[in-house]
C-alpha cells in the first residue's frame, strides 16, 4: 500500500511513483534516464529520488486504498516563527534598506507549526483535493530521505519540454480583483524582470518573451496576479545549469537577489526549509519536467506540522497590511489542517502570534 508509514512514494503531476531505486543531491542526476521525484528547500538542498514505477492517477485516491481522515494534529494551537510586533518590525528595516537603495523588494515570510502525531500526510493531502484545489498538487512521502511534505501549489516555477521553458511567478495579492493595488501591479513587474534575467542566462539570445503580465486569477479565498515568462533554453542546457541560473525562485526571493537572500538570513529567525523551495519531477523517458514553488506547503518535521507564509515588501508596503496578507494566504489552510471552517484572517492575526 502506498500510504503506509515506511513505503516511499510520490503522487504529483497526475502521477503515481513508486519502487525507490536512487537518491541523491546530486542534480546533475536529472539528466540521467528515468523519472526522477525533486525536491528542494530554499536553502538549496536538493533531494532527487528515482522511482522504477510511475502510473497516470487522477484523483489522491488512485493507486493505494482509501486515504484516511486527516487528524494529525495534537493541539490546534498554532505557533509563529515571527510575531506581529516582530514582523512588522522587519518590514520596516527592510523599507529602510530599499530606502539606502540596498535593496527593491524582499519577500519576507514565517512559519507556523502545530504539535503532529502524524506518520505521513496521506490524509490531508486527501482533504486539500477536495476542499482546497490548486494547479499543482503534490504528496512526497519519502521516510527514507526524511521527507513528508504535502503542497497545494498555485504557482509554476519552471516547466520545460525539449528546449523551451516556462515560469508563471506570481506576486500581487488580494481578498477580491478590486483590492490589488497599483503596488502589487509594479511588485509583480519587478519579479518579471526578475524572471527575464535568470533565463536569460541560459536562453538562446532574443529568445525570451513576456507572454502574459499581471493577470488576475481567482485561487480559493484570494485573487493573485500572475504573469507568464517563456524562453528557448541553449542547446545543451543541463537541469543542474538551469537550476543554478534560476533558483531560488525570483517570487519568493526578491531584487536583486543576492542582497534579499541576505536580508532574509538575517530578519527571518528559522530556515524556511521546504517552504518557498520547489517540488515536482523530471521525466527523461518524455523529455520533461515540471517544478512547482512549494507555497501553501505543509510539511512534518520533529513532530510538528508546519506552515510557511509571506509577503513581498517594497517601499510602498503598509507593514500591517503585510502582516494581513501572510495572514490571508494561511487563514484557508490552515483552518483546514485544525479540522476547522477556515476562520477569518482577523482570528488566524490573533491565533498565530
Amino acid at each position: 500500500m502506498t500510504d503506509s508509514s515506511t513505503a516511499d512514494f510520490a503522487r504529483l503531476g497526475g502521477r503515481l511513483a513508486t519502487g525507490l531505486r536512487e537518491l541523491t543531491d546530486d542534480v546533475s542526476a536529472l539528466d540521467r534516464p528515468g523519472f526522477w521525484v525533486v525536491a528542494a528547500t530554499f536553502e538549496g538542498a536538493f533531494t532527487c529520488a528515482r522511482f522504477a514505477d510511475v502510473e497516470a492517477v487522477n484523483s489522491p485516491d488512485d493507486g493505494g486504498a482509501a486515504a484516511p481522515r486527516w487528524g494529525g494534529l495534537r493541539s490546534k494551537q498554532w505557533t509563529s516563527s515571527l510575531d506581529r510586533p516582530h514582523y512588522i518590525a522587519a518590514v520596516e528595516t527592510v523599507r529602510e534598506q530599499i530606502a539606502a537603495g540596498e535593496v527593491y523588494q524582499v519577500n519576507l515570510c514565517r512559519t507556523l507549526s502545530a504539535a503532529s502525531d502524524a506518520t505521513d500526510l496521506v490524509g490531508l493531502a486527501a482533504l486539500l483535493a477536495a476542499r482546497h484545489p490548486s494547479r499543482y498538487p503534490a504528496l512526497l512521502h519519502l521516510p527514507t530521505a526524511g521527507l513528508r511534505i504535502c503542497s497545494a501549489s498555485p504557482e509554476l516555477f519552471l516547466a520545460r519540454r525539449g528546449d523551451q521553458v516556462e515560469t508563471r511567478p506570481i506576486k500581487g495579492t488580494a481578498r477580491t480583483s478590486s483590492e490589488i493595488l497599483e503596488k502589487d501591479h509594479a511588485e509583480n513587474v519587478m519579479i518579471v524582470d526578475m524572471a527575464r534575467n535568470d533565463l536569460g542566462r541560459v536562453a538562446d539570445n532574443g529568445s525570451v518573451r513576456v507572454t502574459g503580465l499581471c493577470e488576475a486569477e481567482p485561487y480559493p479565498g484570494l485573487v493573485q496576479l500572475v504573469s507568464t515568462v517563456q524562453a528557448r533554453l541553449r542547446r545543451d542546457v543541463a537541469w543542474a545549469e538551469l537550476l543554478a541560473a534560476t533558483f531560488p525562485p525570483a517570487s519568493v526571493s526578491g531584487a536583486p537577489k543576492s542582497r534579499a537572500l541576505g536580508l532574509i538570513r538575517e530578519l527571518e529567525p528559522v530556515p524556511r526549509g521546504p517552504y518557498c523551495g520547489a517540488l515536482g519531477y523530471v521525466d527523461n523517458t518524455r523529455g520533461e519536467g515540471m517544478l512547482a514553488v512549494a507555497i501553501r506547503t505543509f510539511w512534518l518535521d520533529d513532530a510538528r506540522l508546519c506552515f510557511g507564509t509571506g509577503a513581498g515588501i517594497t517601499w510602498g508596503s503598509d507593514a500591517r497590511r503585510e502582516w494581513g496578507e501572510t495572514a490571508l494566504k494561511a487563514d484557508r489552510l490552515i483552518g483546514l489542517a485544525s479540522g476547522a471552517a477556515p476562520r477569518t484572517a482577523a482570528a488566524l492575526r490573533t491565533a498565530a502570534r
